[in-house]
């Protein structure tokens, strides 16, 4: 009983510590850090819900694709390729991976009509030998990744922000934007929706499913190397990158209605504020356990999430 009162308790303090906030200064760092974290946690929650959209599959490579693709860019940077050279590199290769990811393992197990189980597994293996490679190929040690800015510091209502805080947040949410106007206002984002609601309708009207589903998984991928260089200079570069950040997007995704891109960004920035305001105003050692209760209410009582995204029965 007195542990209960205790943990009651600390939801208290959690309210009123939030209300009676007198540092400004930490509020704005804590808001900005949630937000920072919560759209690298987007980056990697697009990704699921694109796939799951386009394919019907959940999708477990997204958090290893960001490892990956971060340390294609930093071993490209130590090559002395420019920055914007070398991301623009990692994030072309990692949509060809992902591309063949999905056209050599996914589609050969979905045309021989494997249960989704299985595809899903498949996906759990990929991970697993993807990150293997990374830890034979650039070692087990973390490595520190170049900062994008010379002056990497600037002013916010007199507290101290990171420019590549910023840069996270903006890259995010033009991501969802350029993602919006692609789908919607484009002939192959037209044929991605229509291969998502029907492929047998899509594919009567003409449109290759095949080569739409592919390109999804090629997205998600260079989504997800995107996200991982944008906060590999917060984070050092390591095969555990992916690991770190995998099991909260997912959350984010539940959240925000797993399958909408909008819910994506908005679920996943959900998690990310509740992860730093629970550790800055309770105590880190509540984080893991209110983030993933949340995730599991949604999922009893609202399992479509804040965007009514559908629900589907495997």
């Amino acid at each position: 009983m007195k542990d209960i009162i205790m943990f009651h308790g600390s939801f208290f303090d959690l309210f009123s510590g939030i209300l009676e906030v007198k540092d400004m200064n930490m509020l704005i760092s804590v808001i900005v850090g949630g937000l920072v974290l919560g759209c690298t946690y987007g980056m990697l929650s697009l990704g699921y819900s694109l796939i799951y959209q386009a394919s019907g599959y959940m999708n477990f490579t997204q958090a290893t694709l960001l490892m990956f693709g971060s340390f294609l860019a930093w071993q490209f940077l130590g090559m002395g390729i420019p920055f914007i050279a070398a991301l623009f590199l990692a994030v072309v290769i990692m949509f060809f991976i992902g591309w063949m990811m999905e056209r050599f393992v996914i589609r050969i197990l979905v045309n021989k009509k494997a249960k989704n189980v299985y595809v899903v597994l498949a996906t759990l293996a990929l991970s697993i030998i993807m990150e293997n490679a990374a830890m034979l190929i650039w070692d087990s040690r973390p490595h520190y990744f170049p900062a994008l800015f010379k002056n990497n510091q600037i002013q916010i209502a007199g507290t101290t922000v990171s420019k590549e805080s910023i840069l996270c947040i903006a890259v995010a949410f033009m991501a969802m934007l350029i993602l919006h106007f692609f789908l919607n206002k484009t002939k192959f984002g037209t044929a991605m929706r229509a291969a998502a609601q029907s492929k047998t309708a899509a594919s009567c009207m003409g449109i290759n499913v095949n080569l739409t589903i592919g390109v999804t998984y090629g997205i998600a991928a260079a989504l997800a190397c995107l996200g991982g260089i944008l906060v590999a200079p917060t984070l050092y570069v390591s095969y555990q990158l992916g690991a770190q950040l995998s099991a909260k997007s997912f959350a984010g995704a539940v959240i925000g209605g797993y399958g909408n891109i909008y819910g994506a960004i908005v679920g996943a920035i959900l998690i990310g504020l509740l992860e730093t305001f629970v550790g800055a105003y309770v105590s880190s050692a509540y984080k893991e356990f209110i983030v993933y209760g949340v995730m599991v209410l949604f999922m009893i009582f609202k399992p479509s999430g804040i965007f009514n995204a559908k629900v589907y029965e495997v």
